[in-house]
């Protein structure tokens, strides 16, 4: 079916306009004196503003990363877990994304605050949450989304919806009489040790402010970059 002619001309509209999108940033100023004394309760105090504010998904972050062969993957998880330690999400241990992880160790994953104007950028090193930690968090998660874990085989080609909801309704009936429903084997956290924490606000004529925290072997340091 082709799309009507109004709305071909809408999307074209909308193309050539892409140059000219732009939003005038006016946040307050941040400068090393309002930064907070480590990374982890400067991550906490935005965190809370944004969730104080009503951002929609305030803990959802943008997880890059790169196979062995150093091909890129970007999607959005959420972060179920933040300490001095670094930043937590959990997923399927046979998904691309743990594959990518399993084969370079490394991720960088952003949180994007549009709405403050503001974001966050974690960087480093990745391990495996441990099993007790794991089994905590699961434990809290609602009985629908314990099922679909154990349903999907994230990342593979499925035939078809059907499919899935075939294998939904198959651990409905497997785990129908159980009232705690285990976590499964090939699932879990992956946890996110930074060597580089940034935080970005937007000002006044893109000339925004960048404070890094990037760890070394005597501690972590604070750096400002250019925006």
């Amino acid at each position: 079916m082709m799309p009507e002619t109004d709305e071909v001309a809408d999307v074209a509209d909308a193309v050539v306009r892409l140059p000219g999108m732009r939003v005038a940033y006016d946040g307050a100023p941040f400068d090393e004196t309002a930064l907070a004394a480590t990374w982890t309760e400067q991550l906490q105090n935005w965190l809370s503003q944004a969730i104080s504010e009503g951002v929609a998904e305030p803990n959802a972050m943008v997880l890059a990363t790169a196979d062995h062969e150093g091909h890129p993957s970007s999607r959005t998880v959420l972060c179920k877990g933040l300490d001095e330690r670094g930043v937590v999400f959990y997923t399927n241990y046979t998904s691309a994304k743990s594959h990518d992880l399993t084969a370079t160790r490394y991720a960088s994953a952003t949180f994007p605050w549009y709405s403050l104007q503001r974001q966050v950028t974690v960087r480093g090193e990745v391990e495996k949450v441990g099993s007790a930690e794991t089994a905590a968090y699961w434990a809290q998660r609602p009985r629908g989304s314990q099922l679909g874990a154990w349903a999907s085989p994230q990342s593979r080609i499925v035939d078809g919806r059907r499919a899935l909801d075939n294998a939904l309704r198959g651990i409905e009936r497997r785990f129908e009489d159980v009232e705690r429903i285990p976590a499964p084997p090939h699932w879990g956290g992956w946890r996110i040790r930074p060597d580089f924490v940034e935080f970005w606000q937007g000002r006044e004529d893109r000339m925004h402010d960048r404070l890094r925290f990037r760890r070394t072997d005597d501690g972590w340091q604070v750096e400002r970059l250019a925006p």
